[in-house]
């Protein structure tokens, strides 16, 4: 392993993680070609295959498993030696990667501002996905801390929750339960509920819910965008379930309802996340204190 470059361990890590050289390509800015090359120019000096096809999907050889561990590591190190080279040439800046499900996406984009006017000097990377995404980012050390509902339970992390999340029930202002002084649940078995793909936070909260009340829900659409939900649910395509703090612009100009259901709204938890292992550069533990001690003020303006 002498022989491998760092550059082939990064292209390796993040096929490995997404299991797909198609996504390491689009993520890493590469051609298909490109990242197969320097997995095959990798898999030569590892002297084993590191990768197996079976149908159409990609596996880790257990030697892939084993180098995946090493590399992390690899990695890692690599990183906390580059922050430490420049705290001693006096830059009090480093480098953080944040990765946010995507309903705090409504968010978390000015928490970044705010911190950055006083860290100025601190470069951050932003990734968005949903929950399943950002969990599996945290696990593979692809990102230092995460901002997240519910803490993945198989994850050894350390959280720290620093505001309520509500979660509300809407509708077009048209549609006939909105003027309603109060709903009940099950006034919403009949109605077509536009919901986030599987592996959503939302979803999961959503699922809880009607799942306790004994009440199956009419799925009508699945949607991997609030945004898009919000669309529809203005169109007057049905009603959905949904975070309170992406709602702002609709509800202030008119074209949304939250529907008064009984048990509504559904207050789970903002956390910060980090993996118990993670080292805490100066400039992480900035952010991190940053976000518990700011975030609060911020979010109950949203709601």
């Amino acid at each position: 392993m002498r022989n491998a470059t760092i550059r082939q361990l990064q292209i390796f890590s993040v096929a490995a993680s997404h299991l797909s050289f198609a996504r390491a390509a689009e993520n890493l800015h590469l051609t298909h070609a490109a990242i197969s090359l320097q997995i095959k120019q990798l898999e030569d000096v590892s002297g084993t295959l590191l990768f197996e096809r079976i149908g159409k999907r990609v596996f880790l050889t257990e030697a892939g498993e084993i180098l995946l561990g090493h590399t992390r590591q690899i990695l890692q190190s690599l990183k906390e030696a580059d922050e430490a080279l420049l705290a001693l040439k006096g830059l009090k800046g480093g480098r953080i990667a944040v990765a946010v499900v995507s309903t705090a996406e409504y968010y978390a984009p000015r928490l970044l501002a705010e911190f950055g006017k006083a860290q100025a000097d601190v470069r951050i990377r932003l990734l968005i996905d949903n929950r399943d995404t950002v969990s599996r980012l945290l696990a593979g050390n692809e990102v230092d801390l995460a901002i997240m509902g519910r803490p993945p339970a198989e994850l050894d992390a350390v959280a720290v929750a620093f505001a309520p999340h509500p979660l509300v029930i809407i509708a077009s202002t048209e549609h006939p339960l909105s003027r309603r002084a109060s709903v009940a649940v099950e006034d919403l078995a009949g109605e077509t509920l536009i919901v986030r793909e599987s592996g959503s936070g939302t979803r999961l909260a959503m699922e809880e819910f009607f799942h306790e009340r004994s009440i199956k829900p009419r799925i009508g659409m699945e949607m991997g965008s609030n945004e898009a939900i919000k669309q529809a649910v203005v169109a007057g395509l049905g009603i959905s379930f949904i975070s309170q703090h992406t709602l702002g612009l609709e509800l202030r100009a008119g074209r949304l309802s939250i529907l008064k259901v009984e048990g509504t709204p559904v207050v789970r938890r903002w956390h910060i996340v980090r993996h118990r292992s993670k080292h805490l550069s100066p400039a992480l533990a900035a952010f991190w204190d940053f976000v518990v001690e700011y975030a609060p003020g911020y979010l109950k303006k949203l709601v």
